[in-house]
């Protein structure tokens, strides 16, 4: 059984919307070997990425750069994690008021530092909400937890 680890800072409704849209797309019930996880970035430790084997990150766009909280969750996990991890599968998903780029541009920087490998780019949902936004979360969860079912990543 492998675990798949969502760290996901979900401070309104609809991003919350979206966190529960990448986990039950990521527990579709043809995944049979994959078990999922949800966990807030600041009660995230060292551990659970440790004990994963695939991660995928979501936060807002806070003043163009990820949330505080999912910076603090690097904060406190990257250095546990730097020799350990490399090579984690890993995905971002950014709820933009503007464009994300900022926001994408420091996430990517600190996996790469990590070493961890994009399964796919950021998942930017810009502008105005969307019910799209729903199912293109619900899209990532599932890619990442059938790959990993399947032994692709």
């Amino acid at each position: 059984m492998k675990t798949l680890l969502i760290i996901a800072h979900a401070p309104s409704e609809n991003t919350k919307l979206m966190a529960e849209a990448v986990l039950k797309g990521a527990q579709h019930p043809d995944i049979e070997q994959v078990q999922t996880r949800w966990v807030r970035p600041l009660e995230a430790t060292p551990e659970d990425v440790l004990s994963c084997d695939g991660i995928i990150m979501g936060t807002t766009e806070n003043l163009g750069y990820m949330s505080g909280a999912l910076k603090d969750f690097f904060d406190r996990c990257y250095y546990p994690c730097l020799e350990v991890k490399q090579g984690l599968p890993c995905a971002l998903y950014v709820r933009a008021g503007n464009d994300g780029t900022g926001t994408c541009r420091a996430v990517e920087t600190i996996c790469t530092g990590l070493r961890w490998n994009w399964i796919q780019p950021p998942l930017v949902c810009r502008g105005d909400w969307q019910t799209l936004f729903i199912e293109q979360c619900e899209e990532l969860g599932m890619t990442m937890a059938a790959g990993l079912d399947v032994g692709i990543y």
